[in-house]
C-alpha cells in the first residue's frame, strides 16, 4: 500500500498517515495536517463492525460481547480527546444499537464522547430512504464540540438528511407515499452496459443447492422450499437457515444488504440464478462505474460489502458540513451575551 499509494490514490496528499491506530498518536495526525488541537473540522472513523454484526452470532464470544476488536471504539475516543475536532462522525453496523450485549458498548462510547466535550446524537439510517437501491441500515453517531454551541440561542439538534424516497421495510406499517418509491435493483442495473459488466467465472452456481436456487422465485429465499409455504417436496424446515440463504433479488424491489463475506449459498443472488458481478455490486452500492476495486474477486466483495454506500456517506457528510457552516456564521457566545 505504501509503495503504490501514488499509483492507486493519485489525489491523496503526502501528509496521509498509513498506520495502525493502535500505534498512532493524535499528535501524529495533527502534525501531519499542520493543525493544532481544536482546529480540525471533522474526525471520521468506522471501527471494524465485525464484533457487532448479526453475522457470526453462532460464535459464543460474539454473543457474549467479548470480541477483542470491539475495543477499537475506545481507540476512536482516544483520538477524539487528542484531536478535539469541531465535529465527529462514527459509523457502524446498526447491530451496535441492539438491545443486547452490544448496547452497553454503544452507551459506553456515547458517554465517553460526551465526557470528551461533545453533544452527541445517533440514528439508524436506511440507505433506501436516501435513494440507494439497497435496504441497508447503518448506525451513524454525530457529535459537535460543546463549546461551539454553548450560549447559542438556537441550541443544538442535528439536522439529519431528509428522506428522498420511501417504501416498505421490515416492520413498517406505513410510509410517505408523497415521496418517490425506493429505487429498485432492476432500476439500478438496467442501464449497466454489457461492456463493463461481462460474465464472471465466479457467477456460475453449481453444487449441492444449485437446483434449489434455480427454483426459488425472484425476491424469495429458501423458505420457498418449506412445507409452511405449501411446497409439495420440502427440502428445508421452517426458519432453519439464516434468512439470506438462497435469497434472490427482485427486480422491482431494492436489494437486501450486500454482504462482505457471504457463504457459498448466501445471497442476494441475481434473479437469473447466478451470483452478482462486481459491476452490479458497485451499482447497488452507488459506487461509480469506473471506480477500480483491487484484489481477487473475494477481496473485491469484501471491500464493497463492508463499505458505506458513497451516496449515503455523501448525504451524512453534507448535513455535517451544513451544521458547521451554521455554527461558523452564528454569533459567538460573547457577542450573544453582550447583545
Amino acid at each position: 500500500m505504501l509503495a503504490n499509494r501514488s499509483e492507486f490514490f493519485p489525489q491523496l496528499r503526502e501528509e496521509a498517515v498509513f498506520s495502525d491506530i493502535l500505534e498512532t498518536e493524535p499528535q501524529d495526525l495533527l502534525e501531519r495536517s499542520g493543525l493544532e488541537s481544536g482546529e480540525v473540522s471533522l474526525l471520521h472513523g468506522g471501527p471494524p463492525c465485525t464484533p457487532f454484526s448479526k453475522s457470526g452470532y453462532w460464535l459464543a464470544y460474539k454473543r457474549a460481547g467479548e470480541d477483542p476488536r470491539a475495543s477499537l471504539l475506545d481507540e476512536y475516543i482516544r483520538m477524539l480527546r487528542g484531536v478535539q475536532p469541531k465535529a465527529f462522525l462514527m459509523e457502524n453496523v446498526y447491530g451496535l444499537a441492539y438491545r443486547n450485549q452490544n448496547r452497553a458498548v454503544l452507551e459506553r462510547f456515547l458517554q465517553a464522547a460526551r465526557a470528551a466535550g461533545y453533544v452527541v446524537e445517533f440514528r439508524i439510517v436506511l440507505a433506501a430512504d436516501l435513494g440507494i437501491p439497497q435496504l441497508r441500515q447503518r448506525l451513524f453517531c454525530v457529535g459537535i464540540r460543546r463549546d461551539l454551541i454553548s450560549g447559542s440561542s438556537r441550541g443544538w439538534e442535528f439536522e439529519w438528511p431528509e428522506p428522498t424516497h420511501s417504501g416498505p421495510h421490515e416492520t413498517r406499517t406505513g410510509w410517505n407515499e408523497n415521496l418517490p418509491v425506493h429505487v429498485s435493483a432492476g432500476q439500478a442495473l438496467a442501464s449497466l452496459p454489457d461492456e463493463i459488466n461481462p460474465p464472471e467465472p465466479e457467477e456460475v452456481v453449481d453444487g449441492t443447492y444449485a437446483d434449489a436456487l434455480h427454483a426459488v422465485p425472484a425476491g424469495e429465499n429458501y423458505l420457498f422450499w418449506t412445507a409452511e409455504r405449501g411446497h409439495k417436496a420440502p427440502q428445508f424446515k421452517w426458519r432453519s437457515r439464516y434468512w439470506s440463504f438462497l435469497l434472490k433479488l427482485h427486480p422491482d424491489k431494492p436489494s437486501p444488504t450486500i454482504q462482505g463475506q457471504p457463504g457459498p449459498w448466501v445471497g442476494p443472488f441475481h434473479w437469473d440464478s447466478r451470483r452478482l458481478r462486481v459491476a452490479e455490486v458497485k451499482r447497488l452500492m452507488t459506487f461509480p462505474d469506473d471506480f477500480t476495486v483491487l484484489g481477487s474477486r473475494r477481496e473485491q466483495q469484501l471491500q464493497l460489502g463492508n463499505a458505506v454506500p458513497p451516496d449515503l456517506g455523501r448525504a451524512i457528510a453534507a448535513a455535517i458540513a451544513d451544521e458547521l457552516r451554521c455554527l461558523d456564521s452564528a454569533p459567538s457566545p460573547e457577542l450573544a451575551l453582550a447583545a
